[in-house]
């Protein structure tokens, strides 16, 4: 595919504003510094399971962008489609064989043990359950792995940040969230200040007020 500077109107983000998920496309987004429009998918009310929002994406989950009528699901598809269509430079998906392994790696590792540890441990707090200690030692594990890799070095893959970092930075930086501490691993500490510090940097919202709407929504 061709790579293209910017697109000729906003990006339409299919969005949740607690999604660690959603997120990272948002994220990205800004990083790139594409203009983009959240549409907000209201998941208690379940309208993520509704006709007109699985013509979109039949598995019904956010994120799901729609760029000028190309509809892409699932927020790895979409860092991928994103880094592939608008970074010119091809900074942020390695073309080289090595590279772009350890990119999918990393994805692997996202999908896998950082939704199944930090992104449930979060989940579960927000929504009032209590949080398995399988699952917060998932986290733990993660955060073991990542903080012997970042010691001594600044991402995850190669000498700048690729979607890699994207797509594994927002349940790591909320994992306290669910009740694992960050203090252990200031390697993950320091690699999150330095994504936090990226010009074009969003934070997923956080905080009691959220988590009260959402308790009070769910019932």
């Amino acid at each position: 595919m061709t790579r293209t500077a910017a697109p000729q109107r906003p990006i339409r983000v299919y969005t949740f504003p607690l999604s660690g998920h959603a997120h990272r496309a948002e994220l990205f987004l800004s990083l790139l510094g594409l203009p983009f429009e959240r549409v907000e998918v209201d998941l208690v009310r379940r309208a993520h399971k509704q006709p007109e929002f699985l013509a979109l994406n039949p598995f019904g989950k956010v994120p799901v962008i729609d760029d000028d009528g190309t509809v892409i699901a699932d927020s790895h598809a979409i860092l991928v489609y994103l880094a592939q269509r608008y970074d010119a430079g091809a900074r942020w998906l390695p073309s080289d064989p090595v590279g772009a392994a350890e990119v999918q790696r990393w994805l692997a590792l996202s999908a896998g043990p950082l939704v199944n540890g930090a992104a449930a441990a979060r989940w579960d707090t927000l929504t009032g359950k209590t949080v398995a200690p399988a699952v917060q030692a998932t986290a733990r594990d993660l955060l073991g792995q990542m903080q012997s890799h970042l010691a001594g070095r600044d991402w995850l893959v190669g000498a700048s940040p690729t979607i890699a970092d994207v797509a594994l930075y927002s349940y790591t930086a909320h994992v306290p969230e669910g009740g694992v501490a960050l203090e252990p691993y200031p390697a993950v500490q320091a690699w999150l200040a330095r994504i936090e510090a990226l010009p074009g940097f969003i934070d997923l919202p956080r905080g009691a007020a959220l988590q009260a709407a959402l308790r009070a929504a769910l019932g």
